[in-house]
């Protein structure tokens, strides 16, 4: 008798083994072809379809097909996200230039489409290669993936063509549809360029983590017929969120990268203002989404704990453990970075000399709270070094190793980059209202209680506390923080209306290093999407469906850090190199007259 798979957790409505699976067309073949596994059929005694089999398998001489298909699955992956995010916040710039009747908006958001129309089409090269390797290393797989989600083939197709069609009117159409009526029909295209992408990604997301939490199926891998179980997954709803603020982050890190390189090619002043401007919104578009992406990590991460404790813990305290040190490395460069270019914006106005000496106290807080955010609980140490400190764990840094410390210091860094958004706002302006000492004060109250709050919330209950309220206080720390930061902005909007500038401001008078950081912003963004990538696919370990299909190939193992930090790298310095090939391309257009 075949029963359903337990779940080890709560179940709730939602991984990464081949991130957007197949294209749509590739898929439909699979249904059509012969099958590859033969006797190994889903539907047959419990167990049948995990049994090695060559048929499950093909081989090139001299290629690791995991390696392979990693890497083309993450180029797709990062090229998807770019295009994906590109359009929503195309869509709201222009929106904001209708409404303030200002055509800077319209012109840097029609730049920003040409550049993700770019874009789109080595998005869609590497969606085909990527199918083309599928099947050609993990057939046996693509079949059994294809009994299961055929239904979703023909929408997935019928969308992929509306986005490109939607795609190419916007994009094609933005000169012609500039005025009255057709503007506003215009937008709409771009409204319908954002619900296709998105619901691409939402389907494409079903098939990722049905993988790493397979729903409507029996151990036998046989299907129970119920698709909307195996969709609606309990990771599907965690990494949609997850995934769609990331590309919005990933997306204005690029954009900033590919204002930087126009920004240091500018041949007048002209020039470098545009591109300066250009470079300020896109970083604050990706700073904006990074603030809230640790919390949208954190609901993933609980529920990957929730649905399987041994994947939850392979992924934070096992193996995987160390490279979550790596990312911390990364996240402090993107906070460190982002802030950074905030500090140097201030040059823009004589303004911003008033807020100069704060800078060396929000930066001492900021890495304060990164040396934290990546101290690792259980040092690598010799033997030697193990009886000279009297254990594995170190009597001062050790409790820095554990959540509740980083939970403390992250949340602190979001607060202090966001201090810098607010000082970095106002550096040229001068409130005017009667009550705005008390304003400054009443912000000043706020995030100092918020400061406070969130420490005493993570030491008590962190340190002093059983494991169950030690977890939970993590809740109430991220409600502090962004109760936090809503409260300030409403505060700031108010204090600030009218208000009086102090001088003009002067884009384009930016030092050189400050373009450096968005570039570092660019490849921090990437790496650690490729990082987390690889991370979300091999906490699976030895099954392409987590419990259900058992990885047999002779590949079916996990690697070593420094091997996957190298095959991650790889593609980061790929995807970059075609990166600057594209910001090539552009910067030939607009020379060419083609804006």
């Amino acid at each position: 008798m075949t029963t359903p798979i337990p779940h080890t957790g709560r179940r709730t409505t939602g991984g990464l083994f081949l991130p957007f699976l197949l294209t749509a067309a590739f898929l439909a073949l699979a249904c059509l072809g012969p099958d590859p596994a033969h006797a190994a059929d889903p539907a047959g005694p419990a167990g049948a379809y995990q049994a090695a089999s060559p048929h499950l398998y093909r081989h090139i001489k001299g290629v690791n097909p995991r390696v392979a298909v990693w890497l083309v699955a993450q180029l797709h992956l990062w090229f998807a996200a770019f295009v994906l995010a590109v359009p929503a916040f195309v869509l709201v710039m222009e929106a904001a230039g209708v409404l303030r009747k200002d055509e800077r908006y319209d012109r840097l958001a029609f730049e920003f489409i040409r550049l993700s129309t770019t874009a789109y089409t080595l998005t869609a090269a590497f969606g085909a290669v990527l199918a083309a390797v599928l099947f050609a290393f993990y057939p046996g797989l693509i079949k059994y993936m294809s009994r299961i989600f055929s239904p979703t083939f023909a929408p997935y197709l019928l969308l992929f063509v509306v986005e490109n069609a939607c795609l190419y009117a916007y994009r094609f159409g933005w000169k012609t549809m500039r005025q009255g009526r057709a503007k506003l029909v215009h937008m709409g295209i771009g409204g319908l360029l954002n619900l296709t992408g998105i619901a691409i990604m939402v389907i494409a997301n079903a098939w990722t983590t049905f993988m790493m939490s397979p729903g409507g199926v029996y151990q036998s891998g046989l299907f129970s017929g119920r698709l909307w179980e195996a969709i609606n997954n309990p990771l599907w709803n965690p990494l949609n969120l997850h995934r769609f603020m990331a590309n919005i982050a990933f997306g204005g890190s690029i954009v900033a990268a590919y204002a930087a390189y126009r920004f240091l090619g500018a041949g007048s002043d002209g020039e470098r203002a545009h591109y300066d401007w250009m470079g300020y919104t896109a970083n604050f578009i990706a700073v904006a989404a990074l603030l809230p992406l640790p919390f949208a990590g954190y609901w993933l991460t609980a529920e990957i704990y929730a649905y399987s404790q041994q994947m939850g813990i392979t992924l934070m305290g096992g193996i995987f453990g160390w490279l979550f040190i790596i990312q911390a490395v990364l996240i402090g460069a993107l906070f460190l970075s982002a802030n950074y270019y905030l500090w140097c914006g201030m040059e823009r106005s004589d303004g911003g000399k008033r807020y100069t000496p704060y800078i060396k106290y929000i930066a001492f807080v900021i890495a304060l709270c990164f040396l934290v955010w990546f101290t690792p609980h259980t040092p690598q140490m010799r033997p030697s070094e193990v009886r000279a400190i009297g254990g594995q764990y170190h009597p001062v840094l050790g409790p820095l190793g554990l959540m509740p410390a980083k939970n403390i210091a992250v949340n602190i860094m979001i607060l202090f980059t966001f201090l810098s958004f607010l000082l970095h706002r106002r550096s040229n302006l001068e409130a005017t209202v009667r009550w705005a000492a008390f304003g400054k004060a009443a912000q000043a109250a706020i995030f100092s209680a918020a400061v406070l709050n969130i420490t005493f919330l993570g030491v008590y209950y962190g340190y002093f506390t059983n494991t169950v309220y030690k977890v939970a206080s993590s809740v109430p720390q991220v409600v502090t923080t962004i109760l936090a930061i809503a409260a300030c902005t409403a505060i700031d909007a108010v204090l600030f209306r009218g208000a009086k500038r102090t001088g003009p401001v002067r884009w384009g008078k930016m030092p050189a290093r400050s373009q450096y950081a968005l570039v570092l912003l660019a490849v921090s963004f990437t790496w650690l999407m490729g990082l987390m990538g690889f991370v979300r696919s091999a906490i699976r370990q030895h099954w392409h469906v987590y419990g259900v299909v058992r990885d047999t190939s002779a590949h079916a193992f996990t690697p070593s850090i420094t091997y996957a930090t190298r095959v991650v790298s790889i593609g980061t310095v790929v995807f970059m190199a075609l990166m600057v090939f594209i910001f090539y391309l552009n910067g030939r257009k607009r020379d060419e007259g083609l804006l």
